[in-house]
């Protein structure tokens, strides 16, 4: 084992990682020794079994994504597996328990050390490669539609990119807690697979305008919140199809895209446009969206109302296959890595 705990302290900090030396292709990356952040005492190393790639690690890969200051360079925001250390600070985990984490970043290895605050508890229902695939997604769902435009029972939700991670995720979330889900995807049977999922209303927005479309099965009123992957070119018409008081996030896109937003429609109808990111947050505000989620939607996991939605496995040396799967967009829901799954 590439880290070892001894007396309290981490002999050796080197672990066997995906990294890449400059952006490019998903052939630039290798996997090779990595140096292992030195873990505080509010902090715990996880031996990883699994991880979670996401849209994030591609555009990081390619140079278009800001990386936090603090943030390690191997890529992965998510992962599951055990814990092999932990600081004297930590309360409630102890080694050897199985979880799975939200990282800054570093998930493409065998260790990452991790804020115990951003642990969960691994449900017992779920594989480790399944429970790999839900830090990210549900946290970033959390975060913005029950924390951010206080989606609940009755409100009408509208989910760019339903046959994404975050979407398959959205999805089941809403349904969950009672909402009206609508969604968009690029193919028909991207369309059959989320309507099997809960939605309520699936658009190919191939064939047909999303703005029309909701608009028409909200009978003119429009949607109560719009969670949007896209950013600047569906800004116009997603504040189209906002309801009076409604609330657009925007979690994706390029970041140096730019959009026209129409002032006095969004004044009009009295509603709000939010941008987020969840890898910069502060400590403090990830340990709050990852309490939140421990305590309102873990148990939605437990109960199977939230299921992950696995397209792919790959072995973490395949970790460029992975990113050109999702490169192609063909996938449905998330692809996993597998690194040491038991």
């Amino acid at each position: 084992m590439p880290v070892a705990a001894v007396a309290g302290t981490l002999a050796r900090m080197i672990t066997e990682a995906i990294s890449f030396d400059r952006p490019g292709d998903p052939d630039v990356l290798i996997w090779r020794p990595t140096d292992l952040p030195e873990p505080g005492p509010g902090d715990v190393v996880v031996d990883v079994y699994a991880a979670g790639v996401n849209n994030a690690d591609l555009l990081q890969r390619q140079g278009q994504y800001p990386v936090p200051p603090d943030a390690p360079a191997t890529l992965g925001l998510e992962c599951s597996g055990r814990l092999s250390w932990v600081g004297p600070q930590v309360e409630g985990w102890a080694v050897g328990d199985a979880v799975c984490a939200l990282l800054i970043g570093g998930g493409y290895a065998e260790q990452v050390v991790v804020p115990a605050a951003q642990l969960l508890p691994k449900p017992q229902s779920l594989t480790f490669i399944e429970a790999a695939a839900l830090p990210e997604a549900l946290c970033t769902v959390y975060a913005n539609l029950a924390m951010t435009a206080h989606v609940r029972r009755g409100s009408s939700l509208l989910v760019h990119g339903g046959g994404s991670g975050i979407g398959t995720t959205a999805i089941q979330w809403g349904k969950a807690v009672g909402a009206r889900v609508l969604t968009t995807v690029g193919s028909d049977w991207k369309r059959d697979r989320v309507l099997g999922l809960g939605a309520d209303v699936a658009v190919n927005y191939r064939d047909e305008d999303f703005a029309t479309a909701t608009l028409r099965a909200t009978a003119g009123r429009g949607v109560d919140a719009i969670l949007d992957i896209v950013g600047a070119p569906y800004l116009r018409a997603n504040v189209d199809c906002l309801a009076p008081g409604g609330h657009l996030v925007i979690i994706g896109g390029r970041v140096d895209g730019s959009g026209r937003l129409e002032l006095g429609t969004l004044m009009a109808k009295r509603a709000s446009v939010s941008a987020t990111m969840l890898r910069p947050r502060p400590k403090a505000e990830k340990a709050a969206v990852v309490g939140g989620v421990r305590r309102e939607a873990w148990p939605l996991v437990d109960a199977g109302l939230i299921v992950p939605i696995i397209d792919t496995v790959l072995p973490i040396r395949q970790a460029a296959r992975a990113h050109e799967l999702l490169t192609a967009g063909r996938t449905f829901g998330k692809v996993v890595l597998a690194v040491d799954v038991p």
